[in-house]
């Protein structure tokens, strides 16, 4: 940002305000801690917002998803092509199988971090001996079991020991996946894919996800499950070669009757096991009153094993509040020291108190430890990573917090992270946790927007902690969830960890919406068209993209535009290849295979007689009739003549040759094809010249001028008609004689019956009747006469189209008169 004239900058005052001599301090590289953090991204969609550091470099990365190419770009969108076709051969091969080690780094990478501080004391597994052997045995047979138990009851302990009995049961091992969330098959599919097999940069479709899957064989132990119904069906077949443990609560989602599942109930602790996992876990034995005590809370908590986790850590405390040895009662506390001058007794607990032990549990605890519920229930539950714990609470110890929550029983692992245990959440709600719960929210989205858009953090770590990432998303405000949503979207689908992907930028279009960030808008439509064009839903993906292309048109984003139409033209493809449309055949440019096998002086008829039926060709040729004799037209006026003749010349017979018959010719030895082809072409010239005849002849008009013919035959001489001086085509016609008196008389001598076809210039009249035509003999040909100049007019006529003028009805000449030169020179008065 440019400075304002006449305002040092920050620097400037800086140097101004130290002493002299005094050095510059170094431009700090450290990571910021604060709600302020957020402006170390590389692109800040929150307007008005400093950068108070260089910008990172941009993490880019390019996947592999079925046969597209998908560059997540965090600047500008993320862009999606076909495959190459060297890329396309690669990705058509199967990846190879993880190693032993390899798949103890992943089963380690989902178990919950080692936390720091001191290690807790290990509880023993009570009274599942015979659960757990029941369940070994089932697995080992290839059978899938569905372990309920209410919450709280050991079904994770249970699982890790089960774990441990069947790690060489199965060629790929065993395989901990998370159900927590998740409610389509699909993400856990992807999971198990990417544990068993060696996926880099790479996200198989759904044929290529079903392939691999049918061929893993593990033992999947699925802890959390919420699938039910027909996606659980689903899930057991993709993968027939997997025996599964899945451990669901008693309210999830009934199997269908078509599931082969054994079913395990696993239930409470009895009197003795519950006294003997309090004293295991407080470290000491029982009293009398502590005995009849937990008796009670067996009673009221059915012998849930994490109640009697926490009723130890209620006995820990009250140990630490009533005072330590004996030998420290004489002395005198000291100033710092914690123990009060005057210590009380601490009774026990009251039965409710044991029971909901949540919020007196959390008032013994640290600063930090109640910081770090604070910043569970504004986000749900989820506990955030010990490593971002003094970030958020603000204190450099904050780390230990979960330790301590872990030991009371107030947090429970889940998947590869920690939240709070059931009923825990309600409780602290209750003892007023809540109350700074959108603080909170808005605290930890501003850290995860600087954090999750950090180089130096990988895609992975995003995609573990992306439970707490998605929680703080929708506890923020607007500005904050765009930001957020705008940072964690990239490396969600750099992870790959598409479900949690598709959630934030659903999330973060909301909320750009209600903010008014039309580019940032523009970005999430344009992410969640790529993402169900990867998935294969075209038509979410066309809308998703139109509504890209039409915010970033109003925007002018050229560079956004255009990645966003390559996006729908992708989505058009898939659409016609989805709906059988073929693409065109590429154009062929050399012959048809049939043509090229014949001998060069081979005719059009026997390439045509040589294809065979149903062949492709590229073009389909049609023969021309040669001259006789076997020679070639080589000129257009030659071709023309060859094919249509006047009168069709005497073909000399061919020299007398053996009779061989062979298919497809005549005896004569010509082709029948071409023999079929010429008579049916003076069969043509024929009918022509007899339409032509008939046009002549009896489409004469009377009262049309007649044309003149040309005679066909070569003796006959040329008449030209005589001319009459003076007289041009464009004058009115004599006048004509009129009959001798008496009606009755004879005609005059030499006239005929046929009447005489009036000059070029005269047009019979609008009101002139039409002579009755009668039949007569067609007058001699003669040659047309030669063209005269018409006299100049006022009004100028077109030369094809002579002036009609009214005269007065002519009488019939014979046409001994018509040719008389006498008869036409002899002027008639009027």
């Amino acid at each position: 940002m440019e400075r304002t004239q006449g305002q040092p900058d920050r620097d400037e005052r800086a140097a101004a305000a130290r002493p002299a001599g005094t050095p510059a301090a170094a431009p700090t590289t450290t990571a910021p801690t604060t709600a302020t953090a957020n402006t170390a991204t590389a692109k800040s969609p929150v307007p008005g917002a400093a950068l108070a550091q260089p910008p990172a470099p941009a993490r880019v990365v390019t996947l592999t998803s079925g046969e597209f190419t998908l560059t997540v770009n965090p600047v500008d969108g993320s862009e999606i092509e076909p495959l190459r076709p060297e890329a396309r051969q690669a990705a058509g091969r199967r990846p190879a199988k993880r190693s032993a080690a390899s798949r103890a780094d992943r089963d380690a990478a989902a178990r919950p971090p080692v936390l720091p501080g001191p290690p807790l004391p290990a509880l023993p597994l009570l009274a599942r001996a015979d659960e757990r052997e029941r369940l070994v045995r089932l697995l080992g047979r290839g059978r899938s079991v569905r372990l309920t138990g209410p919450a709280g009851s050991g079904r994770s302990v249970l699982l890790d020991a089960v774990a441990a009995d069947c790690a060489d049961l199965a060629p790929d091992g065993v395989v901990r996946l998370s159900g927590h969330g998740r409610q389509q098959p699909a993400e856990l599919l992807h999971t198990l894919y990417a544990t068993v097999y060696d996926t880099r940069d790479e996200r198989p479709d759904r044929t290529q996800l079903l392939a691999g899957t049918a061929e893993i064989g593990a033992i999947v132990l699925l802890d959390d499950l919420e699938l039910g119904g027909a996606a659980l069906d689903e899930l057991l077949r993709a993968t027939p070669e997997c025996a599964y443990l899945l451990a669901a609560a008693p309210d999830a989602k009934a199997p269908s009757d078509d599931a082969q599942l054994e079913e395990v109930f696993l239930g409470g602790l009895g009197r003795a096991d519950c006294a003997r996992l309090l004293e295991a876990a407080t470290g000491r034995p029982l009293t009398d009153e502590e005995t009849a005590w937990a008796e009670d809370l067996r009673f009221a908590s059915e012998g849930l094993p994490l109640r009697f986790v926490q009723a130890a850590a209620l006995l820990r405390q009250r140990d630490e509040l009533n005072g330590g040895s004996a030998e420290d009662e004489d002395e005198e506390p000291g100033v710092f020291e914690e123990r009060p001058r005057d210590p009380s007794h601490v009774p026990l607990p009251t039965l409710a108190q044991a029971a909901a032990p949540a919020e007196l549990l959390a008032s013994r605890v640290s600063e930090s430890a109640r910081a770090a519920l604070r910043s569970a229930c504004a986000l749900g539950g989820e506990l955030p990573h010990h490593a971002h714990l003094p970030a958020l609470v603000g204190d450099t110890h904050a780390d230990a917090a979960v330790a301590e929550l872990l030991g009371c029983g107030l947090v429970t692992p889940v998947g590869p992270r920690y939240r709070l245990a059931e009923g825990v959440a309600r409780q602290l709600e209750e003892a007023g946790y809540g109350e700074s719960a959108a603080e909170e929210a808005r605290t930890a989205a501003r850290h995860y927007a600087w954090w999750t858009g950090h180089a130096s953090v990988t895609p992975e770590r995003v995609a573990a902690e992306a439970d707490a990432v998605l929680a703080a998303l929708g506890g923020a405000d607007v500005v904050a969830a765009v930001l957020l949503a705008r940072t964690a979207a990239p490396a969600l689908a750099a992870a790959p960890s598409w479900e949690a992907w598709g959630r934030v930028l659903r999330s973060g279009a909301e909320a750009a919406r209600k903010a008014g960030e039309v580019a940032e808008q523009a970005y999430f439509h344009h992410e969640l068209g790529v993402l169900a064009l990867c998935e294969g839903r075209l038509d979410r993906a066309r809308a998703e993209l139109e509504a890209s292309i039409g915010l970033r048109g109003a925007l002018a984003d050229k560079r956004g535009t255009v990645a966003g139409r390559r996006a729908l033209a992708l989505v058009t493809d898939r659409d016609r290849e989805a709906m059988g449309a073929k693409a065109s055949p590429p154009l062929r440019l050399e012959a048809p295979p049939v043509l090229a096998a014949l001998p060069p002086g081979a005719g059009a008829g026997a390439a045509a007689a040589a294809k065979p039926a149903g062949s492709e060709a590229v073009t389909q040729l049609t023969p021309v009739i040669g001259k006789p004799g076997g020679t070639s037209a080589t000129t257009l006026s030659q071709v023309y003549a060859d094919a249509f003749t006047a009168a069709p010349q005497g073909v000399p017979a061919p020299a007398p040759a053996p009779f061989v018959r062979r298919p497809g010719t005549e005896p004569g030895g010509r082709p029948r094809k071409t023999v079929l082809l010429a008579a049916a072409g003076a069969l043509t010239v024929v009918a022509l010249g007899t339409v032509v005849g008939l046009s002549l002849t009896a489409g004469e008009d009377p009262e049309q001028p007649a044309e003149p013919t040309v005679s066909s035959t070569p003796d006959a001489p040329a008449v030209t008609p005589p001319q009459v001086p003076g007289n041009s085509g464009n004058d009115s016609s004599p006048e004509p004689v009129a009959p001798p008196s008496g009606g009755g008389g004879e005609p005059v001598k030499g006239e005929g019956t046929r009447p005489t076809t009036p000059p070029p210039s005269h047009t019979p009249g609008p009101q002139q009747p039409d002579p009755a035509p009668t039949a007569t003999t067609p007058p001699p040909a003669t040659t047309p006469p030669p063209e005269t100049t018409p006299p100049a007019s006022p009004t100028p006529t077109p030369p094809t189209t002579p002036p009609v003028t009214p005269t007065a009805p002519t009488t019939p000449t014979t046409s001994t008169e018509a040719q008389s030169p006498t008869a036409s020179e002899s002027p008639k008065t009027i």
